[in-house]
Parts: structure tokens; sequence; C-alpha cells
């Protein structure tokens, strides 16, 4: 993020999303202030607030890519909710709290994933040591169980005279233990089977039955109950080569000191966290009279206070939600964003419209993304030796009857490139697997061939595109 200007951020969705300049120009911007705030001295920084953005356009043209991709370029905490799941307090449902917990908890394995990877190489070591142990067993110490306990107790007793034979064997064990540990670090061990002890992880009582209720209270239950219990084992035998990989988890995760993985977590969520707002339209509009409507109004006015700043307890601490930024989307087909209540409205300073897709952003969808769609279904079907080659006319052939069915029918946006590129290639994604290798070019006559009865008829297009 330091060297990324707002023009190389929208360059490197321009990757991935075709057109939308306006929605990339702000989110890069918006991303590129959060940096700038980083570097303000002084305590103006806590008064420099995220320019909230909301992005009004229909389904499928790029909302929610556009905010994936953005949160990935920068690893930030990042999660993706529907307004329309929540509830408003005292009914049965989802708060809107929960948005903020499930960010940290993302937060928190995104800091713990890392913190393991710094730990790895000693990981390993210890991991290595571990299955030496497991092969081959140093041997004890001889036992002095059979010394006389009034001589230990008055401190006469003598010290047992060394054992040749012991110490023998005790030598022979640890020279095949060193010849063991270089067959280890060469990898030559690594399809042998060998019996070891791994932590067994059950679901416990108060996983199943604490609720948000405990977590609202700053309580995990679970680690708490973790503390208390001691942890299982058992014993399960596998390769060495497996027995790195379990291994070497368990001892990556005893190196992490989880008080700094949550420390570190909470702050990336205070100054670098996203929440991806999805179907906000859904709320907007006045309160039905008809029936318990509980998904508007009052929904709103929960949202409000965490969008404007608040602390949200959760079970690996308080977090202030002051400096999140909130990327808010909906088609608003029925309703407007000034259907919104006046102070939502005003956290959401930022409004983009996207465009609607034409049959060039069609094509381009189809051909231009690092993965595009075609890209995908030529890697999935060469897998199983079957060489696609898509001929430029069946793009557009694709793109006029993806766009046409749009038209008639409703508009979901590029999502109607996979409803019709799977129909396309239904007959060869069932018969690969038995037709053997092959090339096989897709023209237009092969595109027609199998959707132009469909395209005809506008009742089976409703139902099958």
């Amino acid at each position: 993020m330091k060297q990324m200007s707002p023009r190389e951020i929208v360059e490197e969705l321009d990757r991935y999303i075709i057109g939308q300049q306006g929605a990339k120009k702000a989110v890069a911007i918006a991303l590129r202030n959060r940096h700038r705030r980083k570097l303000v001295s002084g305590e103006i920084s806590e008064d420099i607030y995220p320019r909230n953005i909301i992005m009004i356009g229909p389904t499928g043209v790029g909302k929610t890519e556009i905010a994936r991709r953005l949160a990935k370029m920068v690893n930030a905490p990042f999660i993706k909710v529907e307004a329309s799941k929540f509830t408003e307090v005292g009914y049965v449902g989802r708060d809107v709290d929960s948005m903020i917990r499930d960010l940290t908890e993302t937060a928190v394995r995104m800091v713990k994933q890392e913190k393991m990877e710094e730990v790895q190489d000693k990981a390993e070591q210890l991991a290595e040591e571990r299955i030496l142990n497991y092969i081959l067993p140093p041997l004890r110490k001889k036992s002095r169980s059979n010394r006389n306990p009034l001589e230990v107790l008055l401190g006469t007793a003598q010290e047992p005279a060394a054992d040749s034979e012991h110490e023998a064997r005790a030598a022979e064990i640890e020279r095949k233990r060193e010849i063991l540990a270089q067959k280890l670090k060469r990898m030559e061990l690594e399809q042998e089977i060998v019996e070891i002890e791994v932590e067994e992880r059950s679901t416990s009582f108060m996983e199943i039955f604490s609720g948000s209720g405990v977590e609202e209270m700053g309580v995990n239950m679970q680690e708490m109950m973790g503390n208390l219990m001691p942890k299982g084992t058992r014993k399960s035998k596998v390769t060495v080569e497996e027995a790195r990989k379990i291994l070497a988890f368990e001892e990556a995760q005893r190196l992490v000191d989880m008080d700094v993985v949550k420390r570190e977590a909470i702050h990336r969520v205070e100054n670098d966290g996203m929440v991806f707002l999805d179907e906000i339209d859904k709320i907007a509009g006045k309160d039905s009279s008809n029936g318990p409507d509980v998904s508007r109004g009052g929904v709103q006015r929960d949202i409000l206070p965490i969008i404007e700043g608040s602390t949200v307890v959760t079970k690996y601490g308080p977090v202030n939600t002051a400096h999140i930024l909130f990327i808010a989307a909906g088609a608003f087909h029925v309703s407007k964003p000034s259907d919104l209540i006046p102070e939502l409205q005003g956290r959401f300073p930022i409004r983009v419209e996207l465009d609607s897709l034409n049959r060039e952003d069609l094509k381009r969808i189809l051909t231009e993304p690092h993965h595009s769609l075609i890209k995908q279904y030529v890697a999935l079907l060469a897998t199983e030796g079957l060489q696609l080659d898509f001929e430029e006319d069946a793009v557009d052939c694709i793109a006029e009857i993806a766009y046409e069915v749009n038209a008639r029918t409703e508009n979901i946006g590029a999502r109607r490139l996979h409803t019709i590129m799977e129909k396309v290639l239904e007959d060869l994604l069932f018969e690969t697997a038995h037709a053997g290798a092959a090339g096989m070019r897709i023209d237009r006559s092969y595109v027609e061939e199998r959707l132009q009865k469909i395209v005809k008829d506008d009742d089976l297009s409703r139902y099958i595109l």
C-alpha cells in the first residue's frame, strides 16, 4: 500500500473488473486516504474519519468484486455481510454488532497465520525432534525405585553404582538417533509409517450453546473452559511426511503468543478493517404497516452508531469502529438512496453509480480479466485432456445472447455469462471424462446450435437462462 498510488490501485483493479471507472476511482482514493491518515502526526489524525462509500447499480456489475479485490490487495481484514440478514435489537436474529465480531474473527485468523509463518522454521525443527522421539525414544536413566526410602529421607543414601551395560546401551541408542536425525534431515524416511500423538479437538458443550449474548459481555467461554479442562490426545499412524505437517502446525500454534495476536488483530480492525454492506437497498424505505417488518427502519437505526463510531465488545476485547471503512451497495430498483434515514445517508458521503453492462462489456468480461470465465473453463477441461479453443465470433455470440436475455428478462449482469457458458459447454463437461484427449474448437455455429431454441422461446429462457 505504501508504494501504490490511487492510479496504480485502479490499474490493479482493471486486471479483474471491466469498466466501472468511477467506482474504482472512489475506492482507490478512500484506500489511499487511510494510508495518508497514518502518516499524519498529532491528534488531528484521530479526527480524520474514513469517507464511506455507497455503490448504486444493478446486480452483477462488479460491486462486490471491487470491494473484495480491494481488501485482498492490501491484505486488510474484510467481510461481506447482507444488510437484509440483520434484525432490530430485541427480535430473534442477527444483531448488527455481529458484523464487527466477524471482522475481528477474520483479523485474528489473518494475524495468527502470519505469526505462525514467522515461526515456521522453528516449528519444523521441533516437529522433527518429536518425530525422532516417536521413532526411537531416548533411553531413560536407570530407575532408583529400589533405594531405601528411610536412607533417602535421612540423606544417607548412596548413589547406585554406574551400570556399564545400561550406559553402553544408552550410547548405542544415541548413535542410532544421530543416524536417524541425519536421515530425517535428508528427507529419506518420508514414506515410513510412524505412530504419533496429536491433540484431539472435540466440539465442546460451551462451543455449541454459548451465543453472542455471552460474547457481548467480553467473555470467551470456550477459552475459559479450555484452560480448565486438559486437552486430550489420540494416537495416529501416519507417514513421516504427514507427521511433519501435523506436528509443525501444533508446534507453531504453541510458539505463537495469542495475547500479541489479539492486540494486533484489534489494531488492524480499528485502522484497516473494511466492511462491505450489501443489499442496503433492502432496508431502505418506510416500515411496513401490514406486519412486523423488523429489517428496515430499526436496522438502520442500529447500524448508524456502528458506522458513526462506537465500541463493540468482542471476545478478543473492545473494538472501536470509528475508523473502519464501510462500503455499502444496493441495486435500488424499488427504493432510492434518499429512502434511507437522513443520519445514515450522511455517513455515506461518497456515492457512485455503476453502469449496466453492454455487449462490449460482456465480451471483455469473457476474455480480458486475469482469470476470465473462458480461461477458467479452458483450465477445467484441460485437466482431462480436452483443449478448448474459442473463436472470436463465438465470444461475440455469447456476449450478444447474454445481453439480449438480460434485456428481455431479469438483468443479472455478468452472472448471466455463467449460466450461458454452462449451457453451451454442458455436453463437453458431461462427456469429457470418457471421450479421451482431444481438441475442440468452439465457433458461433456451435454456440447458436445449443442456445438458439432457448433464446427464441421466452418462457424457456426465463427458467433456463
